[in-house]
C-alpha cells in the first residue's frame, strides 16, 4: 500500500474543502467540543469529513485518531495501521482569514509517537506539502530538505508558543532564552511552524506549555528528525506518548545539536 500517495491525495481534498469555508463567517460556527478538548468549527468538520471520505475510497482499513473525532474504526482491519490527524492546525488562522493552516496526516503500525512511519504536513494556503518516510529523508514538495546550521543564539529566529492563560508562568520559564535571543515568532500552526525548521526557514520552536496535543506535532516530529533535526522534551529526553486526541506534550526542536543546547543553557540559567 503507497501509503504516502494516499495522504498526499488526501491532503489535497482536505484543502480543497477548507479554502472554501477559509476565512468566511460560516467557518466558524460551532459543533461542540471535539475530542482534543477545543471548539469543534465547521471549517475542522469539513476537512475531517474530506479526508475520511478519501480513505473510504481506497478502502483503507485504519484506526483514525483525530482532533475533532477522537478514536474511529474504519474498515475490516483497523487495528493493522493508523492514521492519526489535526485535519486544520492553525483553525483560529482559518477562521479569521489569516494564511497560515495547515493539515497534518502520520501513518503508523502502532499507537505511539515513535511507530510512525509516514508523514505529511500541507500548508493549505501556498500548497506546500512536506513529508517522510522512516529512514527515507524529508522532503518539501519533493526536493530534499535539511535544517540550518546556526548556532549562535544572537542570531537564530526562534518559534516559541505563547499562547496560555498562565503567560506570566511561562514567560519566567523562557526568561533565559528571551535574554539571549533576538529573533522570536508564532505564527498560529505549530505543525507547520516545526516544518520551517526542518527546511532552515526557522532555526528552533519551542512549546514547553504541556498543552499542544500528539495530533498537532504527530508528522512534523517525523519530518524534522528525517531532515536531520532534533526534537525532544524539554528536559531532553527522547519523545513517545500514546497516539491519542486528548495526549498532550511539551518539547524543543531545534535545527542542529549546537542551537539546542545553547537552548537548554538559556532556558536553565
Amino acid at each position: 500500500m503507497d501509503w504516502l500517495k494516499i495522504i498526499q491525495e488526501c491532503s489535497q481534498k482536505i484543502r480543497k474543502e477548507a479554502l472554501t469555508l477559509y476565512g468566511s463567517p460560516e467557518a466558524a460556527i460551532g459543533f461542540g467540543v471535539g475530542a482534543g478538548g477545543d471548539i469543534t468549527k465547521k471549517i475542522d468538520l469539513a476537512a475531517e469529513k474530506a479526508l475520511i471520505d478519501c480513505l473510504n475510497e481506497h478502502e483503507i482499513s485504519c484506526t483514525l485518531v483525530s482532533e475533532e473525532a477522537g478514536t474511529k474504526k474504519i474498515g475490516s482491519q483497523p487495528s493493522e495501521f493508523y492514521v492519526t490527524t489535526d485535519p486544520v492546525d492553525g483553525t483560529t488562522n482559518a477562521v479569521r482569514g489569516i494564511p497560515f493552516m495547515a493539515t497534518v496526516i502520520a501513518v503508523s503500525r502502532g499507537p505511539w509517537l515513535q511507530d510512525v512511519e509516514t508523514a505529511l504536513v500541507t500548508d493549505l494556503i501556498h500548497n506546500i506539502t512536506y513529508t517522510a518516510q522512516k529512514n527515507g529523508g524529508a522532503f518539501r514538495n519533493g526536493e530534499r530538505i535539511k535544517p540550518s546550521e546556526t548556532s549562535d543564539l544572537e542570531k537564530a529566529l526562534i518559534g516559541v508558543d505563547l499562547n496560555t492563560f498562565k503567560i506570566e508562568e511561562l514567560v519566567t520559564k523562557l526568561e533565559g532564552l528571551f535574554r539571549v535571543g533576538k529573533h522570536f515568532r508564532h505564527f498560529g500552526a505549530n505543525a507547520l511552524e516545526i516544518c520551517y525548521v526542518a527546511d532552515g526557514s526557522t532555526d528552533a520552536f519551542i512549546d514547553i506549555r504541556g498543552k499542544l496535543r500528539v495530533t498537532d506535532m504527530v508528522a512534523s516530529y517525523l519530518i524534522l528528525r528525517e531532515a536531520g533535526g532534533i526534537m525532544v522534551s524539554p528536559e531532553g529526553e527522547e519523545l513517545n506518548v500514546p497516539l491519542a486526541a486528548t495526549q498532550r506534550l511539551s518539547f524543543i526542536a531545534a535545527s542542529n545539536r549546537r542551537i539546542y543546547e545553547a537552548i537548554r543553557e538559556a532556558l536553565n540559567s
